[in-house]
């Protein structure tokens, strides 16, 4: 007597699911890189307002301004801040990306995640998520302190520039109208190094704390999609 096996599903058709969530691929997902790209859309934007700015003249113009040269120091402080949130937004993306798999990379956060709160009760959890909810936030106030930075070298440019203007005052001698057009130039330029750098601190800090609030939002979302895999695989 034979039996047949036709009807019967073959070993490899009936692997059973590893459990939690779908091992999914990023070079497919639309969402993939989307911090990324709105990080991009975002820089874009200003970058061509600037662009456009000085195409008018108005670069030129609050450099020239500027006696103690510290709007330019203010634009340096500003690109080491940029540049900062620049790798931040990057690496958040790339790890938004690794949690999103049921198997995620070797050195990862979502790896690390999920090997420590392997065999760990509820409780242990939440204390871990919390911790990480911790470590990922404080890892980007950095950018946060640089863009209040920005609005404080303003500020001292204000006061420097009234030093300025003040400084060519001579109550003395103000009288002597040989004498007031020296006091008048020496007003004037006091007077636009502290509007200048007030304006610059302002523009580069919206700037970056844009740019700020949009890695904030990212870190929020990592940290959410580490805590759900791991809650995901520890209910499988």
């Amino acid at each position: 007597m034979t039996t047949t096996t036709d009807n019967m599903p073959s070993s490899a058709a009936v692997e059973a699911p590893t459990g939690g969530a779908q091992r999914q691929d990023s070079s497919t997902d639309p969402y993939s890189y989307l911090l990324l790209l709105r990080f991009g859309l975002l820089n874009l934007i200003a970058l061509a307002l600037l662009i456009a700015a000085w195409g008018g003249g108005l670069v030129s113009r609050v450099v020239e301004a500027d006696s103690t040269h510290l709007v330019l120091v203010i634009a340096g402080v500003f690109v080491i801040g940029l540049a900062l949130a620049c790798w931040h937004v990057f690496e958040t993306s790339r790890e938004i990306n690794r949690a999103r798999y049921n198997d995620p990379a070797p050195g990862s956060i979502a790896a690390a995640y999920l090997a420590m709160t392997a065999g760990k009760d509820a409780q242990s959890r939440q204390i871990l998520g919390s911790s990480l909810r911790l470590k990922l936030s404080q890892r980007i106030t950095l950018v946060r302190h640089i863009g209040n930075s920005l609005v404080f070298l303003g500020l001292i440019g204000t006061v420097i520039g009234f030093i300025i203007a003040l400084s060519g005052v001579d109550p003395e001698t103000v009288g002597e109208t040989e004498k007031i057009s020296a006091m008048v130039t020496t007003l004037i330029q006091g007077m636009s190094t502290a509007l200048m750098t007030t304006l610059v601190g302002a523009v580069f800090n919206i700037w970056l704390m844009a740019n700020y609030q949009l890695l904030a939002s990212g870190t929020v979302r990592l940290i959410a999609a580490v805590v759900e895999l791991g809650e995901a695989r520890a209910s499988a």
